[in-house]
């Protein structure tokens, strides 16, 4: 019985790979390679003319747990989903001319948290892990090492400046990732006054979601989750009356919601729930939008009640119609935060659905900017311990099986894999069979090295695309904290602005090219 399942298994592997052409024919003609890499080519010199405008606006796209591995595998997925091989597929963020890699450590951690690493590529200063908005001087959970070691970040600098801001989220909007864009905590855990410890609140330490209302007041657009730590506890959710997990969480009775809605009534600020209230608007009516679309993290894009819930695209469309009517620019954060919580639950195909979201996204930023004015990143926070691998042929659907049986176990295997996390399962003793389960379901989680009850984090390096003004600027290999530096450095924005020209529309590279040119001048007057 053993061997005929293994007939009947090793069959089905074979004829799933001979199902289809395993590539196009044109690609058999050494012509077709050839005329491919010389367009690419071209496209490459014509970058030679290097961007050096000004940047009006500025854009990051974060995705979090976007390691190089999930990447590739989206781009296989989005491929795929229109009916491609995959491999081929271009993304969006693929498109971008300059690529560089960021590293992703904290100061006290080898593999790193996404508080942490927010405050590096949003504040310009690595940190410790757990902690958002203070310097590595601060100590995680330690109220008394906040005050004094808060760092400012980039959304701060583009406020200071004239610009309109915005940060949208598919998790909360005080969660990790964009908290670290306004708030100064030594806890990325305390979401609301009911997370904290009760020294920390008699020390005057402020929960996260108080501090996005009154740390920088006037942030122009906040798109994302977490109602419920904006309201007093136990105040029922206006789309979950009866779920008590979904009801207000604050002790100190507050209603941030509210309070935003009065202070912000005389100037032209909307507050919205639902995607139907969020796609009524106005753009050219709203100067303020506060858009809270579930009580915790929004749902993933696959399970998505497309009626009510509004999607990342769809957010970031009506962000960039609000900000882009300020005449000085704007700054806008956007994370695809679900891309982590996917691979954390070892949920494969959540995560990747997620990235695809995310690199619609993208597009649509795209389309409603210039290049010639704009400069939008894409990058990740860090990695997770996720790969694809087993020598699939082209075309394998990414979430199907490695086209042989392992050599060890004689059981056939997914081509995604986990080095750790929730998959791990033993039946028996011995590796659960896959051919048993559906493992192309959107909850399968694909099977594990070692069992821990969520994946952790990888540790290497992860990509940054950049486009758009100075964009040439992220080459090569670099610390995360430098990204909000040359994104300030092309908006003439914080710290350094001596380069910048008034009279021109050039950020231009003045300090060092100028007086280098001065000195020549001058030589040659005197010899």
């Amino acid at each position: 019985r053993k061997m005929t399942a293994l007939l009947i298994i090793c069959f089905c592997l074979i004829l799933g790979s001979l199902g289809k052409p395993q590539f196009p024919e044109q690609e058999k003609d050494p012509k077709f390679w050839n005329a491919w890499a010389q367009r690419t080519l071209k496209n490459a010199l014509t970058l030679q003319e290097l961007n050096k405008n000004k940047a009006k606006n500025l854009i990051l796209f974060l995705g979090d747990g976007m390691g190089v591995p999930t990447v590739t595998a989206a781009r296989i997925l989005k491929g795929q989903l229109n009916g491609q091989n995959g491999e081929e597929t271009q993304l969006e963020m693929d498109k971008f001319p300059f690529v560089s890699l960021s590293k992703t450590y904290n100061t006290n951690a080898q593999v790193p948290d996404s508080a942490g690493t927010a405050t590096a590529y949003l504040c310009g200063v690595k940190a410790n892990e757990g902690t958002v908005g203070v310097s590595a001087a601060a100590v995680r959970s330690q109220c008394n090492t906040t005050q004094g070691n808060e760092v400012t970040s980039i959304l701060k600098w583009a406020k200071d400046a004239g610009k309109s801001v915005g940060i949208v989220t598919t998790t909360r909007v005080n969660h990790a990732t964009p908290s670290a864009a306004y708030a100064h905590c030594v806890d990325r855990d305390w979401y609301s006054d009911n997370e904290m410890p009760a020294e920390a609140l008699q020390a005057g330490c402020k929960d996260i979601a108080r501090q996005l209302f009154e740390n920088i007041p006037n942030i122009d657009v906040i798109m994302g989750g977490g109602r419920k730590y904006m309201f007093p506890k136990n105040a029922s959710d206006i789309e979950y009356p009866n779920i008590l997990k979904h009801s207000g969480t604050r002790k100190d009775g507050r209603n941030l919601v509210e309070e935003w809605v009065d202070r912000m009534r005389n100037k032209n600020g909307r507050y919205v729930w639902n995607k139907t209230q969020l796609l009524t608007l106005n753009p050219n009516n709203v100067d303020y939008l506060l858009g809270l679309f579930e009580p915790g993290d929004m749902t993933y894009d696959l399970e998505r009640n497309t009626e009510s819930d509004p999607s990342l695209t769809e957010m970031v469309d009506v962000a960039i119609k609000i900000l882009k009517k300020n005449p000085s620019g704007f700054y806008l954060l956007v994370e695809g935060g679900r891309i982590d919580h996917g691979h954390h639950e070892g949920k494969a195909k959540q995560a990747l659905h997620e990235a695809v979201e995310m690199d619609r996204a993208i597009g649509r930023a795209g389309l409603l900017t210039s290049d010639h004015e704009t400069l939008t990143i894409v990058t990740a926070d860090h990695s997770h311990v996720f790969s694809f691998g087993g020598y699939t042929p082209r075309g394998n659907t990414i979430f199907g099986l490695a086209p042989m049986l392992s050599d060890v176990d004689q059981k056939p295997f997914t081509s995604i894999l986990y080095g750790n996390g929730p998959g791990y399962k033993v039946i028996n003793g011995a590796r659960e069979n896959v051919s048993t389960v559906d493992y192309k379901g959107n909850n399968y989680q694909a099977q594990a090295a070692v069992p821990l009850n969520a994946e952790t984090h990888g540790g290497e390096d992860v990509a940054v695309f950049a486009k758009g003004p100075l964009a040439h600027l992220l080459h090569g290999v670099h610390e995360q904290n430098y990204i909000p530096h040359v994104m300030a450095y092309a908006a003439c924005i914080g710290q350094n602005r001596e380069h910048c020209m008034s009279s021109s529309g050039s950020a231009g590279l003045r300090p060092a090219f100028s007086i280098v040119a001065t000195i020549l001048s001058a030589a040659r007057l005197l010899c």
